[in-house]
């Protein structure tokens, strides 16, 4: 998925309308500083990971300026930013989830 989020929360890993491209993600494989796609108390975030619960299945999800939006489950993480404005994001190898669409 491509698309342009707005909003300064993210700067500067995500400037407002810099194109990201989000891809499936394993939500195990996740780790602190992964920027994500992610739903949080009824909004769907692009932010940060900034804890992990392994245990209770879920992440944290932070924005770039220090402020916590809360936890969600894996089940509510839809994908992962591999890409800001054409520059691959580091430290997604492994983690994406195969797509099948036959």
């Amino acid at each position: 998925m491509t698309f342009r989020p707005s909003g300064s929360s993210m700067v500067p890993l995500v400037r407002s309308r810099q194109q990201v491209v989000v891809a499936p993600v394993d939500p195990a494989k996740l780790e602190v500083g992964d920027i994500v796609l992610a739903r949080v108390s009824g909004t769907v975030y692009l932010h940060l990971v900034s804890a992990l619960d392994l245990a209770r299945k879920r992440v944290q999800i932070s924005n770039n300026r220090g402020r916590v939006n809360g936890w969600t489950g894996h089940d509510r993480v839809f994908g992962i930013c591999v890409e800001v404005d054409g520059v691959a994001r580091k430290a997604v190898a492994g983690k994406l989830l195969a797509v099948d669409f036959s």
